[in-house]
């Protein structure tokens, strides 16, 4: 009993009743050369979750976002306290929109056209290494498939 009371008091005391989902996938990507390793969030669950309440991303680390479909996705940034880029990649990894995001905002950023993937790292990743859109990412072959 005590072991259940000490667990309902973490499970309410964290952020909106908060609970870490089960550890994600990581894989290595390249982009424009650059080694980028990256969670992956291929369900449905990983994906709404995202970065939300997350104090800190290494510099060479990020999230990639796998979807069910191609679409014109959008990313938010609530309850997301870093300050974050996200490219979106077509199914073929081409960059077709890069998007810097303020933390704590609900504003909307949405793919230039049909995503497949999205790529979230710190603010400015993309810009210290002079990444544009149309560049290619590698290494999602090696990703699991959106359940």
């Amino acid at each position: 009993m005590r072991t259940l009371a000490v667990f309902l008091f973490f499970l309410l005391s964290s952020p909106a009743g908060f609970v870490m989902s089960a550890e994600m996938p990581v894989r290595q990507l390249r982009i424009s050369g650059h080694p980028l390793s990256v969670e992956v969030a291929h369900t449905q669950a990983t994906r709404s979750q995202g970065l939300m309440y997350r104090q800190s991303l290494g510099e060479n680390n990020g999230m990639l976002f796998v979807f069910s479909e191609p679409g014109r996705h959008s990313m938010w940034m609530m309850n997301t306290d870093i300050p974050l880029s996200v490219a979106f990649l077509d199914e073929k990894g081409v960059i077709l929109n890069i998007e810097d995001m303020a933390p704590r905002t609900a504003t909307g950023h949405r793919s230039a056209g049909a995503s497949k993937y999205a790529v979230e790292v710190n603010r400015g990743w993309f810009a210290a290494r002079k990444v544009k859109p149309g560049e290619r990412v590698t290494g999602l072959e090696k990703v699991p498939a959106a359940e």
